[in-house]
């Protein structure tokens, strides 16, 4: 049995069909839900990983891509998304991975799979191939899809004290003027998560910068002077 089959059944077996409706509507997806809880999706799809394993790079980018384009169910993506991450294919995390994350980017559109793989792939290839990477996301901070800006902003967000400064700055800057919700609240949280490492220096940023109101009130959530 293949992986992309191994997967489908998991998640049929373990699928609540009287949470779907509520899980779709809450997510507001156009993709039906199997209704299948995410501790349960989770223990599901350790299994199938482990039993199924792949012994390529290129074979496990298949798979993912397998999985993503032939979703019929929101799961499906969500186990895509969690196999481009596992920990068995951790060496195949290189630069031959950016088209692949890209796709699922741009195709997937919405927060609860764009904020994955814009906080741990792509920060991770980040961290891993900064003089490659960094042009990227200055590029992406300017591009006119929503969602690959969205990725360029929230890189970083666990970086912490390594935190390019910088290039934080400069992919939030193309996007200061947009009125799109997702786009404030990324400027916002990008710059919560680094006040906990300078809070001083974001402070600074917000009062001299035009942010909406949204992106500051998200930004200084957890500082004391606002």
């Amino acid at each position: 049995m293949s992986l992309g089959k191994a997967v489908r059944l998991a998640l049929q077996d373990a699928a609540e069909p009287g949470k779907a409706e509520t899980m779709r509507a809450y997510m507001k997806s156009s993709m039906p839900f199997l209704g299948v809880q995410a501790v349960a999706r989770r223990a599901a799809l350790r299994r199938v990983f482990s039993e199924h394993r792949l012994d390529s790079a290129p074979e496990w980018r298949r798979a993912v891509l397998g999985l993503w384009r032939e979703a019929e169910y929101r799961e499906e993506r969500y186990a895509a998304v969690e196999l481009s991450g596992h920990h068995l294919y951790r060496d195949f995390q290189t630069l031959y991975t950016v088209p692949m994350y890209e796709e699922m980017i741009v195709t997937g559109a919405w927060w609860d799979l764009v904020d994955e793989l814009a906080t741990h792939r792509i920060g991770g290839l980040l961290a891993a191939f900064p003089d490659s990477m960094r042009p990227l996301m200055l590029e992406w901070a300017h591009d006119g899809d929503l969602w690959k800006r969205r990725t360029a902003i929230l890189c970083q967000n666990r970086f912490k004290q390594r935190t390019d400064t910088a290039l934080l700055y400069a992919c939030i800057e193309p996007s200061l003027a947009d009125n799109d919700f997702f786009a404030r609240k990324a400027i916002g949280w990008a710059l919560r998560e680094y006040a906990k490492t300078n809070p001083a220096d974001v402070l600074r940023y917000v009062n001299a910068k035009g942010i909406s109101g949204l992106s500051r009130r998200e930004a200084l959530k957890n500082l004391p002077v606002t």
